[in-house]
């Protein structure tokens, strides 16, 4: 079993998302991380999703997605060359010396520390998943009081694109 990160254009109307997700149920197949956001052109959605499957089964839920009427194009990211990113808030104690140290290790992340208060700092962190553990790692599981994260987004590096 491997991670794939699948890319799916599709009609940007009700119902299109829960017929692709649904798909996904039917056989069984968790979804890690979903993502749905329109595209430059306001009528298709392009949907990224992270599942754990089998190349076999990779194979045929994408022989399944092309057959729904909602559905463009689809493409497996995973064996092409593409950019994936995933963004993080997080919530961190942040008080006396504490504070310092957070805001260096922010620093060193590249993350920016996007709201503040007397105790606390909300930080935004945009890397891989390798990248946003390790942060969490160095802040410490202790001083953290909430963590959101988007999942991943994908696009294909070079001249290749996911279009109609």
């Amino acid at each position: 079993m491997q991670q794939h990160l699948i890319s799916v254009l599709m009609e940007n109307e009700a119902g299109s998302l829960s017929r692709v997700v649904g798909l996904f149920s039917q056989r069984g197949y968790n979804i890690e991380t979903l993502n749905v956001a329109p595209t430059e052109d306001e009528t298709i959605s392009r949907l990224t999703l992270t599942t754990n499957a089998s190349r076999e089964k990779i194979e045929q839920i994408t022989k399944h997605l092309h057959k729904l009427i909602e559905v463009v194009k689809v493409i497996d990211l995973t064996d092409n060359p593409h950019v994936e990113r995933e963004l993080m808030l997080i919530k961190v104690r942040a008080t006396g010396s504490a504070r310092s140290e957070v805001k260096r290790n922010a620093d060193i992340f590249r993350a920016h520390i996007v709201d503040v208060t007397a105790n606390l700092y909300t930080i935004q962190i945009v890397g891989d998943g390798a990248k946003l553990d390790g942060f969490i790692d160095v802040i410490g599981r202790d001083r953290i009081l909430e963590v959101v994260r988007s999942g991943i987004i994908g696009i294909l590096r070079g001249d290749r694109t996911l279009s109609i």
